[in-house]
């Protein structure tokens, strides 16, 4: 949630001190009462009917009806997907809507779109047959006029050929088939419609087995693809007509037909009666396709007016269903004159529900006031830091990895610097750095725009993340001017760099004859460094030093947080038997590991800081020659190594008997009081709830101490390790962006040719886009995570509480059902 006016100022360090309440509200002004506190998003409700199910509960029947005015919305809102049509997003600010009044109207909205919708089917489909009809009288009349032309003039061929008498070579068939009485011809019978075409073949083949052959099938291909009137959809097809003789032939088929969905129309075989049907049909199709556009005139008029309120009265029947669920939450007092509620709420909230409550009171005309009280139990409250738009990005980075406790210290606030510091160690280069923050602001500029706009699932979470993509872009330039790298490559921007040429001959490609001739480079690394034989190697050294004092310094800083914790809720076993032994332990070995970097730093010492770790441990008392940093180091060493020692029992044998100790104090102390009763309920949960905390295994206590220790000894070694990802990350990107410069960029530029230029160009962007501008940034990014997760976090943060869930219409949104 965003920090309002009233508030008072943000303390991400500890979460806000919350209160259990409890609230005693007429039944008269409870619905005015829930829908107030769920406009103030500061109180969250416990269900007191858990064992009651949805239908049991008292508003079951309020919640059924707004169930089903939420179907309603959704119809509507389907119908105007369907259409094209987007409900409005116009402010939804205005007049208060009746709820009856507004089920009333969706009721018959609802209807009225209903019938529209079944009236226009019903036309499509008849719209459809007809155009079929049309195409089938059309096509087949073409059929019947190419067979009428040829008849015609076969008969005219026979009738010259045969005008004489009767020849003794004529053909006696000829002659009996011309004197044969008409009424004993054959009358042939057929059937015509439309087939879908994929399935046209197989008709023709089915229908010559089953009638034997003696069947005449003739097919048109139609060119455009029509509506299919059962279906509804554009199916390519072919008008067919099928002449046969027999009624056993016509009712085989008709059953194929049916069985290979097509569409039979039925066709006059006189000429005339063909051009009165085109016609006709095509009269008939005129008037339902006018009929048709006036329909969805009228309903495209309906669903704009529906699109107009919608936004509104769907916020008002989510808000009215939310009331109500939450209402089912409360439970009746003995008078059942009174709704009981209970909740967490932060402390600073309180003056806010009181007016709340007293505001409900006025203005449903109640007798009686609502009663707000706290209560005090042991349950542990729920987990609310007051976030910015700033914040909650870094503070959803810490939720992720787990809700912090109640009150214990907040790592979202370490992670606003130190998480997109350690990314931009790993990604540090300026001109990169330059390119995020150039994409970053485009989002921050139009946020107002966005934050109104449905975006796609990575859209949405790249402009979630801005204000971290930012800071991370801001510290890349930060880190790219120290390593002094702009898309690889050097720029003297604070002055000339220290080293010059000890002679004319010597060359920028090797740190031979080079020699210093100015003040060192002041900011970041000397120019002259890169592009040299020693880059490398320098490079390494200085990024793997860094890598381990970075790493040393967080971890401390877990170490330290834990001793505030333990401050802050009066552990004080945790301090000298957790604290102190850790903090011992990680320092003398690694941070003792720091200070030898930074010693080799200062003095120029060429001391092998390998050989000083691991000798360390395997010859502490052994002379340390020219390893030897300063005077004392021995002794030190050794010093240090014994504190290591004793550090681990120090974290293993003292806390688990000192809790042993402690339960077994408590537990003689209660001895005597086992007797009293109370007469108040709460009390006797509370007692009831220590009870069930009495159990103490030793065993098991020390088993967990031995795993934490053990934890904490091998992750020190594992966890400073794991931050030379930051040396290995930092390096790739910079050996990534330098192969990208020289071998695709200067390598296009040496051939001297525009378009090779060109596709160099090309090849680059594209190359330092989608490896270095996303895959680096992702990969930097999971790795800084990890690096905030396991190797910091564990060391203070336990991570296991729950996030405090208001009421709030805020958090009521649109498309969630």
């Amino acid at each position: 949630m965003e920090d309002g006016g009233c508030c008072p100022t943000m303390d991400l360090l500890r979460s806000e001190p919350m209160q259990l309440v409890q609230l005693i509200i007429p039944i008269e002004s409870a619905y005015r009462t829930v829908a107030y506190l769920g406009d103030l998003g500061l109180f969250q409700f416990k269900d007191l009917n858990v064992e009651k199910s949805p239908f049991q509960r008292t508003y079951a029947g309020q919640i059924k009806r707004c169930g089903e005015m939420s179907r309603k919305l959704r119809l509507f809102r389907e119908q105007m997907m369907k259409s094209g049509l987007s409900p409005s997003t116009r402010s939804t600010a205005s007049n208060y809507i009746d709820l009856d009044d507004l089920e009333v109207k969706l009721s018959e909205l609802e209807a009225e779109l209903l019938e529209m919708n079944a009236n226009n089917v019903t036309l499509q489909r008849n719209y459809a047959e007809l155009l079929e009809y049309k195409l089938v009288l059309q096509k087949a009349g073409e059929f019947f006029h190419s067979a009428q032309n040829s008849a015609a003039a076969q008969q005219k061929e026979f009738e010259v050929q045969h005008t004489g008498d009767g020849s003794i070579d004529s053909p006696l068939l000829v002659e009996q088939e011309m004197t044969t009485d008409p009424s004993k011809h054959v009358k042939l019978g057929f059937v015509s419609g439309l087939v879908p075409r994929e399935k046209s073949l197989a008709f023709e083949r089915i229908i010559f087995r089953a009638t034997r052959g003696n069947v005449f099938l003739k097919q048109a291909v139609i060119d455009d693809s029509v509506v299919d009137p059962v279906s509804g959809e554009k199916v390519e097809k072919n008008v067919f007509v099928i002449f046969f003789s027999g009624e056993r032939a016509k009712n085989k088929i008709l059953k194929i037909c049916e069985a290979f969905g097509a569409n039979r129309y039925p066709f006059p075989d006189v000429l005339g009666k063909q051009f009165q049907m085109i016609t006709e049909v095509s009269g008939k199709l005129s008037e339902l396709k006018t009929t048709i556009d006036a329909g969805l005139l009228h309903r495209s008029n309906l669903l704009n007016t529906i699109g107009f309120e919608y936004e509104q009265w769907n916020i008002r029947v989510k808000k009215e269903k939310s009331i109500y669920h939450t209402l089912n939450m409360l439970s009746f007092d003995v008078t059942k004159k009174c709704l009981v509620a209970e909740g967490w709420c932060p402390v600073f909230a309180s003056n806010q529900i009181h007016n709340v409550l007293e505001r409900a009171t006025v203005d449903t005309n109640s007798q009686i006031g609502a009663i707000f009280q706290v209560l005090q139990t042991k349950e542990l409250p729920p987990t609310y830091f007051r976030t910015n738009k700033f914040t909650s990005a870094f503070q959803e980075i810490v939720d992720a990895y787990g809700v912090a406790k109640y009150q214990e210290a907040n790592p979202g606030v370490y992670t606003i610097i130190t998480f997109p510091f350690l990314f931009a160690v790993m990604f540090g280069d300026w001109g990169h750095g330059i390119c995020l923050l150039l994409a970053t602001l485009y989002f921050i500029v139009r946020e107002k725009k966005f934050s109104n706009q449905k975006l796609g699932d990575i859209v949405e979470m790249t402009f979630g993340g801005r204000y971290v993509i930012m800071m991370m872009a801001l510290f890349s330039i930060y880190t790219g001017l120290i390593y002094n790298e702009f898309f690889s490559v050097p720029f003297e921007l604070f002055g000339q760099s220290a080293y010059g040429c000890r002679d004319p001959s010597c060359r920028d490609a090797t740190t031979v004859g080079l020699i210093k001739v100015l003040e060192t480079y002041p900011f970041g690394v000397d120019p002259k460094w890169h592009d040299t034989r020693s880059e490398l190697p320098f490079l390494n050294s200085l990024k793997m030093k860094m890598s381990i004092l970075l790493g040393v310094a967080q971890m401390n800083l877990g170490i330290i947080l834990s001793y505030f914790n333990a401050k802050f809720f009066n552990d004080n076993l945790n301090i000298w038997y957790q604290f102190v032994p850790q903090i011992i332990f990680l320092n003398s070995l690694f941070g003792y590991l720091s200070l030898l970097i930074i010693v080799k730093w200062c003095t120029g010492s060429k001391a092998d800081l390998y050989h000083v770790m691991i000798y360390m441990f395997l010859s502490p008392t052994d002379d340390l020659g020219e390893n030897q940093l300063f005077i004392g180091q021995k002794f030190i060493q050794i010093l240090l190594l014994l504190m290591a020692l004793v550090a681990v029992p120090w974290m293993l044998f003292p806390k688990p008997f000192f809790l042993k100790k402690q339960h077994e104090e408590r537990h003689q102390g209660r001895m005597y009081t086992m007797l009293h009763s109370s007469d108040d309920p709460l009390e006797e949960q509370l007692d009831h709830d220590s009870h069930d905390h009495e159990d103490f295994e030793f065993s098991e206590v020390f088993v967990h101490q031995l795993i934490h220790t053990i934890e904490f000894v091998l992750g020190a070694v594992s966890n400073t390790a794991s931050y030379l990802r930051l040396w290995a990350l930092s390096l790739a990107h910079s050996e990534l962006s330098s192969v990208f410069y020289d071998k695709v960029l200067l390598l296009a530029w040496g051939f001297n040719n525009v378009i090779i230029l060109i596709i160099g160009i090309i090849v680059f962007v594209c190359a330092t886009v989608g490896v270095l501008l996303v895959m680096e940034t992702l990969s930097a990014f999971l790795h800084a995570l990890r690096l905030h997760w396991v190797e910091f976090q564990n060391k203070f943060y336990a991570g296991d509480g729950y996030k405090f869930s208001p009421y709030s219409f805020e958090l009521i949104s649109v498309d969630d059902e």
